[in-house]
């Protein structure tokens, strides 16, 4: 990971309490990242797209979305389906992180093509053991996408 550049990671989650969470395990996990909210399925949608409240430049591009299912408005099946859809947006990685531990969700997420399947930790150590490890595959082992050039559009 260029710690100088941290990847921004976008969770998209409806519930505060989990969203507050996730950052506090972040930031204990160690990992220097840049670490975006959506509220909804939708609130995703708008940053991705940069509508609404993201036209501006503070959007920066994530390198890794977090997404819960079970969201209002737009859930994250729907999200996930239009994300990786579409062309500029489908080499983000997603991890789904969510309280759902259903085989149906589990087979429907992966055939959607979502990255991985993580079921929530009930304990905040075990959202730091979590966040750590997330960060150690996706930011030290894995080999991402660049954030710029022809994965975001450009030819």
């Amino acid at each position: 990971m260029d710690k100088a550049n941290p990847v921004t990671i976008l969770l998209a989650d409806d519930d505060s309490d989990d969203r507050m969470l996730a950052r506090d395990a972040l930031a204990e996990s160690r990992l220097a990242n840049d670490l975006r909210f959506a509220q909804d399925g939708e609130e995703l949608m708008d940053y991705l797209y940069r509508r609404n409240k993201y036209a501006t430049d503070d959007a920066p591009r994530p390198g890794l979305i977090l997404l819960d299912l079970n969201m209002p408005k737009k859930d994250g099946r729907e999200a996930l389906r239009e994300i990786k859809s579409d062309p500029n947006l489908r080499h983000i990685p997603i991890v789904v992180l969510t309280t759902s531990k259903a085989e149906e969700d589990i087979y429907r997420t992966y055939d959607l093509g979502v990255n991985s399947f993580i079921t929530k930790p009930v304990t905040f150590e075990g959202l730091v053991s979590v966040m750590r490890a997330l960060g150690r595959y996706w930011f030290e082992i894995v080999e991402l996408p660049p954030s710029e050039g022809k994965a975001h559009g450009a030819v």
